[in-house]
């Protein structure tokens, strides 16, 4: 629009120095108010990462069980940590026996449905939203772990 548009109707076109606060000042908004939980969901994966027996996850997550696919989702909720981060601990329990199609649902519930995660989306979305959310992707996890331990 140009400068002949009525008033109201003229675009505002901040300079980039003004771009830049203003993605500052937003992130300091959200990061205060997210800090504490991210922080309280990592420590809690860290306890379960340290504290938890490896070989109590394989028993959990072996093959003959027709629960260890929800228990192993369960597991991994608390936890928070990206793709790259997980893969040691999948490899430990692929190595001790741990079911594949188990190990992948625990693998993805740490990435996709973790406590932190949620609390970030609930800054964004409804908590209608963030259930719909949390079955769908539930539902696709749990789905992919009983069909890798089924077919391998």
């Amino acid at each position: 629009m140009g400068a002949d548009a009525p008033a109201g109707l003229q675009e505002h076109s901040p300079r980039l120095a003004g771009r830049y606060a203003a993605g500052i000042e937003a992130m300091r908004e959200i990061f205060g108010k997210v800090w504490m939980w991210v922080i309280l969901g990592i420590a809690m994966g860290a306890l379960i990462h340290g504290y938890v027996p490896e070989d109590l996850m394989v028993q959990i997550m072996r093959e003959e069980t027709w629960w260890s696919v929800p228990v192993a989702v369960v597991i991994g909720i608390p936890m928070y940590t990206n793709a790259a981060d997980v893969i040691p601990i999948v490899k430990a329990l692929l190595g001790k026996g741990a079911a594949l199609g188990t190990v992948l649902a625990f693998m993805m519930s740490v990435i996709a449905l973790s406590l932190p995660e949620m609390i970030i989306l609930r800054r964004v979305l409804t908590l209608r939203l963030i259930a719909v959310f949390l079955g769908v992707v539930g539902t696709g996890i749990l789905a992919v772990g009983y069909l890798f331990n089924l077919l391998f």
